[in-house]
């Protein structure tokens, strides 16, 4: 039932990227709209998730996952039925917020439910690979119903089934929060909404405005004031929202590098992969949609792998290793060409989806049993906080890596060309893309072949650096993570100290907090 919500969550995610040619068509927005249309969805979810997780563990889980619903829904309908670029953007902000009341509810509630560790693990497991598949489903079917719709029908899809989820949870999802709450910490709430924000609005502008702009570097200056502020009320406050212990209990705090390491390099690998098919190999949205399957099979099979691996070597082989196979798919992709067959494109989408399978349950798991069972909203929206941030760091970063090499090579391969530079001058390398078949038969002969050219440069780049972040994370993992399936709970030790073994407790034993 959870997982269901969570699918919706990961489609909302993505779906909406495909449709955007046939939105500007219809209402015309700017190129800053547009992208607001595209981010306002993350910004409003990654900035509130760790607030709205505590609101979650205080007033009911079960609670804040029918709220999340309805709100979904309600900012559906809102977007469905928009005629102006104003009221989409609201609509995918609200959409957002709904999206951050009902995600940590989903995590939360399994671990209220499944107090065996094995069951947990499996129960954990499906959690991650619904969510990596969500997003990954959202251009395949996004494409499917622009191109059998409209691009109203993103929005509409939402509405019965946000009613439907909302209506089967009412009835059997149990209800379970904080026995004693206390007083919520909402100074604490909101300098890291504010922090938070402030972050993600920096992290998905810079591309944009250019990551050494005054706004962009003062937002970041901002964001880095508001989360140390965040930071040093949480140490002085009696009811901490975010006790800072809690990044002292055995691996946490590797364990969400590892998560947002996963985030980074999976979210911005599908972001280059759907360009490239779609802009270079010419498949429409429908089509990449379908070549990207495989992508979500092998995250399954990796989601599948990981309990199992947990439990006979601990946390440190299968975070590590899928790292590894992350950098591998890097590598494959970093050879990528215009004419490259498909059993290239399935080979990045294997390593890539077993790698991703392989890192999400368990990292989680050790997120989760480092917080006490009363607080599980809150151990799921720091989870879901560290992966929000890192997919939005990797879209932007390994996108900006792209864009920038594709548009030094244009411009130097291209500078005799005045159609060309109107082109790049005006709408950038998509812009070109798409305006090469217009340009006059031989001319656009040679700008699609150049800019396919410079694209791959600019993917190579991505690629290399994708991988780079692959392996440090995979490095760190190695030297911090531990070898057994449950650590331990307390100060901070090294990786080397010994903890407790895989088979210390018996299956039933409840989980160790």
């Amino acid at each position: 039932m959870v997982c269901s919500a969570l699918f919706l969550l990961g489609l909302d995610f993505t779906v909406l990227n495909v449709a955007i040619p046939a939105l500007q068509e219809d209402l015309g927005p700017s190129m800053a709209q547009t992208q607001w249309i595209v981010d306002g969805y993350a910004l409003a979810l990654g900035g509130c998730v760790l607030a709205t997780g505590t609101l979650g563990d205080t007033y009911g889980r079960r609670r804040a996952f029918v709220a999340g619903l309805l709100l979904c829904g309600l900012a559906s309908l809102l977007g469905a039925s928009a005629d102006a670029v104003e009221q989409v953007i609201v609509a995918r902000c609200g959409m957002g917020l709904g999206a951050a009341l009902f995600m940590p509810a989903t995590l939360a509630t399994i671990v209220h439910v499944f107090s065996d560790d094995a069951d947990r693990r499996r129960a954990i497991s499906l959690w991650a690979a619904v969510a990596g598949i969500g997003a990954l489903t959202g251009p395949l079917a996004g494409g499917w119903l622009v191109e059998h719709s409209t691009w109203r029908a993103v929005f509409w899809i939402n509405i019965p089934l946000a009613l439907a989820l909302a209506a089967v949870a009412l009835r059997v999802v149990p209800e379970s929060r904080h026995v004693r709450p206390g007083r919520l910490d909402w100074q604490g709430a909101g300098l890291s909404c504010a922090g938070l924000l402030v972050l993600v609005w920096a992290v998905i502008e810079a591309p944009g405005r250019g990551w050494t702009s005054a706004t962009v570097l003062g937002a970041f200056a901002g964001a880095a004031v508001l989360l140390g502020l965040f930071v040093a009320w949480e140490a002085h406050s009696a009811r901490p929202m975010v006790p800072p212990a809690l990044f002292g209990r055995g691996p946490v705090g590797p364990a969400c590098v590892a998560l947002a390491a996963m985030s980074f390099c999976g979210m911005g690998a599908m972001f280059i992969l759907t360009l490239y098919l779609q802009q270079v190999r010419g498949h429409s949205p429908w089509e990449a949609g379908v070549r990207t399957i495989p992508l979500s099979l092998a995250l399954a099979v990796g989601a599948a792998l990981s309990p199992t691996l947990l439990g006979r070597f601990g946390a440190r082989v299968p975070v590590t290793a899928g790292l590894v196979l992350v950098t591998g798919g890097f590598a494959v992709m970093a050879g990528l060409e215009t004419g490259s067959s498909y059993a290239r494109i399935l080979a990045f989408e294997a390593l890539m989806g077993l790698g991703s399978g392989l890192v999400a349950p368990v990292a989680t798991e050790l997120v989760l049993i480092a917080v006490p069972a009363a607080k599980s909203g809150l151990g799921s929206a720091l989870n879901d906080a560290t992966r929000q941030v890192g997919s939005t760091l990797g879209v932007a970063v390994l996108g900006s890596i792209l864009a920038t090499v594709f548009t030094w090579r244009i411009e130097d391969r291209l500078q005799a060309d005045p159609a060309a530079q109107v082109l790049l001058r005006d709408q950038g390398g998509s812009g070109l893309l798409a305006g090469a078949s217009h340009t006059g038969p031989g001319t656009g002969a040679v700008l699609a072949q150049e800019t396919n050219a410079a694209f791959a440069h600019g993917m190579t780049a991505a690629a290399v650096a994708g991988a780079g972040a692959a392996l440090l994370a995979a490095a760190l993992s190695w030297r911090t993570l531990p070898t057994c399936a449950r650590p331990r709970v307390g100060p901070p030790r090294a990786a080397a100290e010994p903890c407790e073994p895989v088979a210390a407790e018996p299956a039933h034993a409840a989980p160790h907090r």
